[in-house]
């Protein structure tokens, strides 16, 4: 107990705060977007898709930083090139589920290959891997959420067809929802927003701010509007909580936010079972 506790010093807390509030910004709104992207994604059946699509923005970043340009630009270059090669020739899940198979390997291969050259430091390029909280300056967290407010409005004003299409995507298709469309242009604003994750979570552990939380939240709520809110919420406290914690930690910060939305995911799994155990018991007496 006393080895753990002795990864924590709170020692100068406030100023460290003051240090990192743009990535607690970040965190924060990247958390809240995520959320509710998580909340299609788990609809959509896209959870492995986050993770091939991930590949290939580790992939962009690595280039980026091998060869001096911005590492963000390259993320999200990675990111719409494998959206686009997954909303392009995935169009049914057995292709898609391939395609993504076929991505991640090729991504990580590409990156772990470009990181192998990079003559820079080591930091550098474990960051890529695990995010680092103190990385996002002003004009980064700007870029971030102007990017994130981007996918905000685009996802709410594609929200009412695009769940029509995930819930009776023939039903949807007869009344004339451009379906091809759609799925693609969701997978850019999913590539997106995992571009811009990288800095804070690192390009293999999205899933914690994309997938869980929302998988939490349907563990709990059956209305819609109360599964995007938790699943934001839920978000939102992985975030911030994980980075809250490892300022004051020795590690990185992606254990701390894949650990937080872990737990938040058991609880509500928990919750979810007994609820389902005293429903069923009413129904039976």
């Amino acid at each position: 107990m006393d080895g753990l506790l002795d990864l924590f010093s709170f020692d100068d807390y406030g100023a460290l705060l003051w240090l990192v509030r743009n990535s607690i910004l970040a965190g924060a709104v990247l958390g809240l977007v995520g959320g509710l992207v998580g909340v299609m994604v788990m609809q959509r059946d896209l959870a492995f898709a986050v993770h091939g699509i991930s590949e290939l923005s580790f992939a962009g970043a690595a280039a980026a930083l091998l060869i001096g340009a911005d590492v963000v630009t390259g993320s999200i270059v990675g990111s719409v090139l494998a959206a686009l090669v997954i909303g392009a020739f995935g169009a049914r899940a057995r292709d898609r589920n391939s395609i993504v198979g076929v991505l991640m390997p090729a991504g990580l291969g590409l990156g772990i290959l470009f990181l192998a050259l990079y003559p820079g430091r080591s930091a550098n390029k474990f960051s890529l891997l695990t995010g680092q909280i103190i990385a996002i300056d002003d004009p980064g967290v700007l870029r971030l959420v102007i990017v994130s407010l981007v996918v905000l409005v685009a996802l709410l004003l594609v929200w009412r067809p695009l769940t029509f299409l995930s819930l009776d995507p023939e039903s949807a298709v007869a009344r004339g929802v451009p379906a091809r469309a759609l799925s693609i242009g969701f997978l850019l604003l999913l590539g997106l927003i995992t571009a811009v994750s990288v800095q804070i979570v690192g390009a293999l552990l999205v899933l914690a701010l994309l997938v869980t939380p929302a998988a939490a939240a349907l563990r709990v709520a059956t209305s819609p509007l109360v599964v995007a809110l938790l699943a934001s919420a839920f978000g939102l406290v992985s975030a911030v909580g994980g980075i809250l914690l490892a300022i004051a930690g020795s590690l990185p910060i992606s254990p701390f936010i894949t650990t937080i939305s872990f737990l938040i995911y058991l609880v509500c799994r928990v919750v979810g079972g007994v609820r389902g155990t005293v429903v069923r018991k009413e129904v039976l007496a």
